[in-house]
């Protein structure tokens, strides 16, 4: 005898960082599975230790972490799980990033500029990412960033699907905020039969975060709009957006994004907003002090759409099945 037979069973294990624990333990909850204990802290001088409680030899690992603030710390704490994972000799290391981190750093505006997505890509494939699961990304093209599978979900049936249930699709509007949205924002109309909107914008190239409204193209007045953007960071872009549709006549604004960053001046934008909901998912944690005392925010759970992916890729399923209705 020269060898000996394995039972060939695979093998699926569950890992999550620190940044957003909670959406870990849902994903977990709809695979039927236990996240891995994990024992990681910081050392004084801010480096991060990460050591598994289990063996992976040989199994395929699934690592989430969402990219939230503190931004940098929640990435070079994913790379160095990933490093981990493969000095551990884990079959197969598939990373799951509800939210991209830089992704909005994806071409050169100017020169003298960075592509920092690209880098982020080229980050985890050096520590031993075989395959790349997120959602929403900013813009496709970041897909081609990593040289292997990336499987790019979207939050657009869970969202279209909620704001349908609740108005009256005869006085819906779908808005782009800008032309860039224009493309996500069409496939909403297909899903809910509603006609398109583009809000027209400007940003001065100087100042970050700064936008100026122009001019709304499309019929609003007397229309509940809803407004669908991939993230809200500061707020001053979608609310810069429902003030001129407003100012166009519109009855309502619904403000609908996948990602709530919500950071800076963010909460006192939304408090202040004449918008009467901003529906979410939980790719980010919500803000403590937003959750509370804004009644105006829900927040619908990602949870099901990634154990779905999660499940179809370890068991050689079709990703692009999930949304194939599309």
């Amino acid at each position: 005898m020269t060898g000996f037979k394995t039972t060939g069973e695979k093998k699926m294990m569950f890992f999550s960082g620190r940044a957003h624990p909670e959406l870990a333990e849902e994903v977990a909850h709809q695979l039927g599975v236990g996240v891995v204990p994990t024992k990681a802290f910081d050392f004084a001088n801010g480096e991060i230790y990460v050591r598994y409680q289990e063996s992976a030899r040989g199994a395929d690992c699934f690592v989430i972490q969402s990219h939230t603030a503190p931004i940098n710390q929640w990435i070079m704490e994913q790379l160095i799980m990933i490093d981990a994972l493969k000095r551990a000799s884990a079959r197969s290391v598939t990373v799951i990033v509800p939210f991209y981190g830089y992704a909005r750093q994806d071409k050169k505006h100017r020169g003298r500029e960075p592509i920092s997505a690209r880098l982020i890509a080229d980050l985890m494939k050096t520590a031993g990412a075989d395959r790349i699961l997120t959602v929403d990304l900013h813009t496709d093209q970041i897909q081609g960033f990593f040289d292997g599978p990336v499987d790019h979900l979207f939050a657009l049936p869970l969202l279209a699907d909620y704001v349908g249930a609740k108005v009256d699709k005869d006085k819906l509007t779908i808005v782009s905020p800008d032309a860039g949205r224009v493309r996500v924002a069409d496939r909403w109309c297909d899903r809910l039969g509603a006609p398109l909107a583009i809000v027209h914008k400007r940003r001065d190239k100087d100042v970050a975060n700064q936008v100026t409204v122009h001019e709304v193209v499309g019929e609003v007045k007397g229309r509940v709009c809803v407004l669908v953007d991939d993230m809200i960071d500061t707020g001053g872009t979608i609310c810069a957006a429902a003030d001129a549709l407003f100012a166009h006549g519109a009855e309502d604004v619904i403000v609908t994004a996948t990602h709530g960053v919500l950071s800076g001046p963010a909460a006192d934008r939304l408090k202040n907003s004449r918008v009467s909901e901003f529906v979410l998912t939980n790719t980010l944690p919500t803000p403590g002090e937003l959750s509370r005392d804004l009644d105006k925010i829900t927040v619908l759970s990602i949870a099901p759409t990634i154990a779905s992916a999660v499940r179809e890729v370890f068991e050689d399923g079709s990703v692009t099945s999930l949304f194939d209705e599309q």
